[in-house]
């Protein structure tokens, strides 16, 4: 951690406080974390895999919506999302903070609390990054991986067919729930809100994959979206069939889609921040746990086959960049 101070907390002291909370001895891969200069990591043998990802308040996130921990554990399993789609195995992350003026020391412990749970559940030690004062809190997250057969997005070819890891509109219908301020306490609305405010990176998962997928992505912008992106990168037609999505999607989504007056097929299709995996590949070879939802045909684009055999073209994911 380098560099800057946050009014309300010395930066010496913030970052031996991350240092405490983060730093655990002897984790695979790393030779050197938090405290010099840099990190040091002595990867396995296999392809390097570097993804970063950013989690601002007022565009990824509302301060009111969700506690610091939460915040620290969503930006780290979305940065290790990409990872997972790419049948990678985390090494390290570094952590870039944005720290808003008036930052306590408790609330910096909160939040390093949160990263810290988030990295034990992947493996994934954070080993260094950088503190800066800004006008809101931010989080940016640069994550390491190897993998010795990465997946890509450009393998999916023409009578693959199409698998789903994971679940998809939970996080949506939790995300639904808050902002409604109708938050049931039975087991279906924890769950849609869990699943919003601690996502989980399929990593294991997206390992399971790469002996199997010809092409993967994480579903973080919505499925619909996510789907198109695959389809455009390998030059086919993707077709997901109505039927098999419907009968994949958890039944905890019915329930709450109709408490916000949605349907669960809109939600798994619109709604991002699942961190499921969608991966195309010969059916032979689908793997434990995966669902099909659907199938490759030679062409362009990304569909939804409705029941009675109409197509719909699946509509483009979030855009990070509009207004």
């Amino acid at each position: 951690m380098t560099r800057a101070r946050a009014r309300g907390i010395r930066e010496s002291e913030a970052i031996r406080l991350l240092a405490t909370r983060l730093t655990r001895p002897r984790a695979d891969g790393v030779r050197l974390g938090i405290g010099d200069d840099a990190a040091l990591l002595e990867p396995a043998r296999g392809v390097l895999v570097w993804t970063v990802d950013s989690c601002l308040e007022g565009s990824h996130f509302e301060r009111g919506l969700l506690e610091l921990g939460d915040v620290a554990w969503k930006a780290l399993h979305a940065a290790a999302s990409d990872l997972a789609a790419m049948g990678a195995k985390p090494l390290g992350a570094i952590s870039a903070l944005e720290l808003p003026p008036r930052f306590s020391k408790r609330e910096l412990d909160a939040f390093a609390l949160g990263q810290g749970r988030a990295a034990r559940a992947l493996g994934c030690p954070v080993v260094g990054g950088n503190i800066a004062r800004g006008e809101r809190l931010g989080v940016t997250t640069t994550v390491l991986g190897v993998a010795r057969r990465p997946l890509q997005r450009d393998g999916a070819r023409s009578g693959d067919d199409v698998w789903l890891l994971g679940n998809v509109g939970l996080a949506a219908a939790g995300f639904a729930l808050l902002r409604s301020g109708r938050v049931p306490k039975d087991r279906a609305g924890r769950r849609a809100i869990d699943a919003w405010r601690r996502p989980r990176a399929l990593i294991r998962e997206g390992r399971s994959l790469a002996a199997h997928a010809t092409a993967a992505i994480d579903v973080s912008d919505g499925l619909g979206g996510d789907v198109r992106h695959l389809a455009e990168a390998s030059g086919v037609r993707i077709v997901l069939e109505e039927r098999e999505l419907v009968r994949s999607l958890p039944r905890e989504l019915f329930a709450i889609a109709r408490l916000v007056r949605r349907e669960a097929l809109e939600l798994a299709l619109e709604g991002g921040e699942d961190y499921a995996l969608v991966a195309t590949g010969a059916r032979a070879k689908r793997p434990r746990g995966a669902r099909r939802i659907g199938h490759v045909t030679k062409g362009r684009g990304a569909v939804l086959e409705r029941a009675d055999g109409s197509p719909v073209e699946l509509a483009r994911g979030f855009d990070h960049l509009a207004r």
